[in-house]
C-alpha cells in the first residue's frame, strides 16, 4: 500500500501511483456520500467490486452493482453515494496531467471541506 486516506465517509487505499495513472481501492460506509466535485486535470473510471453504489454524474442519479463501471470524463461534475446500509468498495482508476488531491473542486460537502 502506497497512502491509506482516512476521510469521514470511510477511507482509501492509493495502489500504484505512476505518472499517467493513479490508482485507488475506495470504501464507502453506509450512509455515507464523498462531496459533490470535479477536476481539473483528470479523469476517472469506477469499477464497484462490492455492494450497491449510487453514482451522482452532472446532476443525473446512476446506480451500479457489483462488475458495473462509469466513466467520469474530465471536469464532469460527480459524487459516489452509500445509500445502503453494507459498504460500497470501488477502484478508481484516475488518469490525465495531475493526481494531487489539491485537484478536487467540492461544489457541495456534507462534512463542511473545502
Amino acid at each position: 500500500m502506497l497512502e491509506i486516506g482516512e476521510r469521514p465517509w470511510g477511507k482509501y487505499f492509493v495502489l500504484a501511483d505512476e505518472p499517467n495513472y493513479k490508482l485507488k481501492r475506495i470504501e464507502v460506509n453506509p450512509g455515507q456520500k464523498l462531496s459533490y466535485q470535479y477536476h481539473h486535470k483528470r479523469q476517472e473510471q469506477w469499477t464497484i467490486i462490492e455492494g450497491d453504489a449510487t453514482v451522482v454524474l452532472d446532476d443525473k442519479e446512476i446506480s451500479l452493482k457489483y462488475g458495473e463501471s462509469i466513466f467520469i470524463p474530465l471536469g464532469a461534475k460527480h459524487r459516489m453515494m452509500n445509500l445502503s446500509d453494507k459498504p460500497v468498495v470501488f477502484i478508481e482508476v484516475q488518469t490525465g496531467t495531475y493526481f494531487g488531491e489539491d485537484d478536487i473542486v467540492r461544489i457541495e460537502d456534507e462534512y463542511d471541506r473545502d
